[in-house]
């Protein structure tokens, strides 16, 4: 990040050690090296008082730090996102193939095993529902996008957002044949 670079400047011009600009702020000398370093970021009421300190506006203080924290930001979610989607699908796969065996070979504690791999598979699918509402994104082609830090135009996302009605049919089909299949398994377990 540029802001420690720019608190040092600004320090220095006005002839203040880290010391003197640790006590006009209420903070550690140890904080104020921290900041120029890099290693963490002043909170909002540190900013606050740094721009007054320096007589410039908050802007210029964190002025393209913004940008890389956006992008942080968005690195983190994309990341995030990978990896409940990849939870999710392994969950998903565990749960169609295990019902039987787990049953088979455990009975009661199986189906108990079985329904808590369920509940774990509703919590990610959860949480990727939540960040694809989040970001907007809805169909394959909006998720790979997001995926690889992009954005599609505004042609693209209206092309998108017709495809999502038909996907959301889909969607329901495959969920009530899965349904279907998953209680036809039990009842067919609980009667054999």
């Amino acid at each position: 990040m540029e802001l420690g670079a720019r608190l040092k400047e600004y320090r220095t011009q006005l002839g203040l050690s880290q010391d003197d600009l640790a006590e006009r702020v209420y903070v550690s000398r140890q904080t104020i090296s921290a900041w120029e370093n890099d290693k963490t970021y002043p909170d909002i009421h540190s900013l606050l008082m740094l721009s007054d300190l320096f007589r410039v506006s908050l802007d210029t203080l964190v002025k393209g730090d913004i940008e890389i924290m956006r992008k942080e930001v968005s690195q983190a979610d994309i990341r995030g996102f990978r990896k409940d989607s990849i939870i999710f699908a392994v969950l998903f796969f565990i749960i169609a193939v295990s019902l039987t065996p787990l049953y088979k070979w455990l009975g009661i504690p199986g189906l108990i095993i079985w329904a808590s791999l369920f509940v774990a598979e509703l919590f990610f699918a959860g949480r990727v529902d939540q960040a694809k509402k989040q970001h907007d994104i809805h169909t394959y082609r909006e998720i790979t996008a997001f995926m690889n830090g992009e954005k599609l135009d505004s042609i693209e996302k209206e092309r998108e957002k017709d495809k999502r009605r038909q996907q959301k049919y889909l969607f329901f089909a495959a969920c009530g044949i899965l349904a279907f299949t998953v209680s036809w398994f039990i009842t067919t377990l609980l009667r054999g």
